[in-house]
C-alpha cells in the first residue's frame, strides 16, 4: 500500500537522498500510521469491553499511543524540512531525531502503565469472555502491525530515519504484545486458566526494552555519535582515489541531521607540489563528495616533505617503534627539526576515545620509548584522539 501511494503522491519516488522526498515519505508514513493505528485501537476497545481482558483494553490504548507516535512523527518530518535561518545556520534536521525520541518516551510510558495494570490483574484476577470475535480481531491486529514493522523499517533504512525505525521497533513490540494476549486468551478458551494478567507483565516487559532500546539509538545521534564507517570507508575511497592526496588524518564526521553532514579532515600533500594545482584538487574532492555523498566538505592541505629520505626513514622506524608500544596508535605531520645537540621529532600521535591510558601518560611513554631507543631524538607529541571508524594511510 505504501508502495503504491508513494508511486501516486511522491514525485521522483526512488531518489530517497533528496531532501524533499524523504520528508514526503516520513509524512506519508505518519499519515498511514494514523489511521491504521486509530482503527485498531476501536477495534481492541470494543474487544476489551466484550470480553472484559485488561491485556486487550491496554493493548488497545497502547494503539492509541502509537497514532500518536505517528503524528509526532508527522510533525517532527514536517518541521525538519524547514529552511535554515540565522538562528539555526544548519537546518532544522535534528528535530526528527527528537521526534524518534519523544517516540520512545511514549513507549516507556505505556509500558509502565501496561505493567501497572497487569500487575493488579494478577491480585485482582477478573473473568474474561474468550468470544470468536475479540480472537479475529487480535488475529487481523497482529497481521496490520507486522505489515506496519515492515513498510517502517523497509522506509526507515532507504531514508536513513531513526524516526522511523523508532516507530518500526515499535510496531514490532507491539505485534508482540497482541501475540501474547492472543495466547493467554487462546490458553484460557482451551484450560480455563486464566493468565490474562501475567501475559500483560511480559508484554509489559517487552514494551518497556523496547522503548529503551529505541530512546538509546535516537539520544545518540543527539550527543554526537561515531560516523556510520562505510560512510567513512567511502570518504576515504573518494579522497585517496586522488593521487595528489599521500595520506589523511583528523575527519570529523558533523551530523545535523538526515541530509546535513558537515566533514572535514586533513589531506597530506608534497610539499614540492604546486600550490595552486593542488588547491584546485582540493575544491574538486570536495565537490565530488558533496555530489556523491550529499555532505558539505572541508579539506585542509598538510604539506609532508617527499624528497627527504632521511625523513621518510625516520618516520617509517618511529611507525614501526610505535608498533611494539600499541598497534593502534597511529601517527601524522611529522617532521624533523635537526639542532648541533640533538633532533627533535614533532608529530601527532592518534588514540582511541577508549584507550585505558591517560593522554599524558600515553605521551611521556612514548618520549621515553624514542629517547631510549635513538638517544639524540627527542619527540615532541600533540595526542589527538580519533573521531572516525579508524586511521587510513595510503
Amino acid at each position: 500500500m505504501i508502495t503504491l501511494l508513494a508511486k501516486l503522491f511522491i514525485k521522483d519516488y526512488k531518489n530517497y537522498n533528496k531532501d524533499t522526498v524523504r520528508r514526503s515519505y516520513g509524512m506519508l508514513s505518519g499519515i498511514v500510521g494514523i489511521c491504521l493505528n486509530i482503527l485498531l485501537f476501536f477495534g481492541k476497545y470494543v474487544s476489551g469491553m466484550i470480553s472484559g481482558s485488561i491485556a486487550i483494553t491496554a493493548d488497545a490504548f497502547n494503539n492509541l499511543s502509537d497514532a500518536g507516535s505517528s503524528f509526532i512523527t508527522l510533525v517532527g518530518f514536517k518541521l525538519s524540512g524547514k529552511k535554515s535561518d540565522s538562528d539555526h545556520p544548519f537546518g532544522h534536521g535534528r528535530i526528527e531525531y527528537l521526534t524518534g525520541l519523544f517516540v520512545s518516551v511514549i513507549i516507556l510510558f505505556m509500558g509502565f502503565e501496561l505493567f501497572k495494570s497487569s500487575l493488579m490483574k494478577i491480585i485482582h484476577p477478573e473473568e474474561v469472555n474468550t468470544s470468536n470475535l475479540a480472537l479475529i480481531i487480535l488475529i487481523c491486529s497482529i497481521a496490520i502491525k507486522i505489515y506496519m514493522a515492515v513498510y517502517n523499517h523497509s522506509i526507515g533504512k532507504k531514508i536513513s530515519s531513526t524516526a522511523m525505525k523508532a516507530t518500526a521497533l515499535d510496531s514490532l513490540s507491539d505485534t508482540f504484545a497482541t501475540t501474547m494476549v492472543l495466547i493467554s486468551m487462546l490458553f484460557l478458551k482451551l484450560t480455563g486458566i486464566n493468565i490474562d494478567g501475567i501475559s500483560g507483565v511480559i508484554v509489559a516487559a517487552f514494551i518497556l526494552y523496547a522503548g529503551y532500546k529505541s530512546a538509546k539509538e535516537t539520544i545518540s545521534p543527539l550527543l554526537g555519535q561515531a560516523p556510520d564507517p562505510e560512510f567513512v570507508k567511502q570518504i576515504e575511497e573518494i579522497v585517496l582515489s586522488h593521487e595528489e592526496i599521500l595520506g589523511i588524518h583528523d575527519l570529523v564526521v558533523h551530523d545535523y541531521g538526515p541530509g546535513r553532514v558537515m566533514i572535514s579532515l586533513h589531506g597530506e600533500v608534497p610539499g614540492d607540489g604546486d600550490i595552486f594545482q593542488l588547491h584546485d584538487v582540493i575544491d574538486r574532492i570536495e565537490n565530488e563528495l558533496h555530489d556523491k555523498l550529499n555532505c558539505e566538505a572541508v579539506l585542509h592541505m598538510d604539506p609532508v616533505e617527499v624528497n627527504d629520505y632521511s625523513i621518510k626513514e625516520m618516520r617509517q622506524k618511529i611507525t614501526e617503534l610505535l608498533k611494539t608500544y600499541d598497534e593502534c596508535i597511529t601517527i601524522h605531520d611529522f617532521r624533523m627539526v635537526s639542532g648541533p645537540t640533538h633532533t627533535n621529532l614533532i608529530f601527532d600521535a592518534v588514540i582511541p576515545h577508549s584507550y585505558k591510558k591517560t593522554e599524558n601518560q600515553v605521551k611521556r611513554e612514548i618520549e621515553e620509548l624514542i629517547h631510549n631507543t635513538y638517544e639524540n631524538y627527542y619527540a615532541v607529541i600533540k595526542i589527538d584522539k580519533l573521531y572516525a571508524d579508524k586511521e587510513n594511510k595510503r
